[in-house]
């Protein structure tokens, strides 16, 4: 008696790559009203240094023109677009992995940011980096809390 496998198992990789166009059509929507599942683009470190509060993003294959840096509600808010460099047809891919398009990161600012006009940024091999000049370091603000183990 012979044993069939899973058409799945013949084309692995076509069947990852419907998955994920399935998903994010699903979740795809929730972005326009500024909630993301899983956000793809814009992976974030935020930490403080010297004075600063600074924000690192990545923005692979974003140039500085396509970036756009608002300060709005004690928020920063990063946007802009993601373009292919070449159309390619969408039968002629195995696996699509990559993001394209528009995005959006609204990141919370810290309550001391010393003057919002001295903000400054800059785009360095794909990753752009937001510093926010702090009145008061956070780090002197945080008190630890005592935790009990019972």
């Amino acid at each position: 008696m012979a044993r069939h496998l899973p058409s799945v198992w013949h084309r692995p990789f076509l069947a990852e790559s419907g998955l994920s166009r399935l998903m994010d059509e699903i979740f795809g929507d929730f972005s326009d009203v500024g909630f993301e599942i899983s956000p793809s683009v814009g992976k974030t470190d935020v930490y403080e240094k010297d004075g600063n509060v600074i924000y690192e993003m990545e923005l692979p294959g974003v140039t500085k023109d396509e970036i756009e840096i608002k300060v709005e509600q004690g928020r920063l808010t990063i946007s802009g677009e993601i373009k292919r460099s070449e159309e390619v047809k969408q039968e002629d891919y195995f696996r699509i992995g990559r993001t394209y398009g528009r995005f959006q990161r609204s990141l919370p600012l810290p309550a001391d940011v010393k003057d919002e006009k001295a903000i400054s940024a800059a785009l360095k091999h794909g990753i752009l980096k937001v510093c926010v000049p702090l009145d008061k370091s956070i780090k002197e603000k945080a008190k630890p809390v005592a935790v009990k183990v019972e």
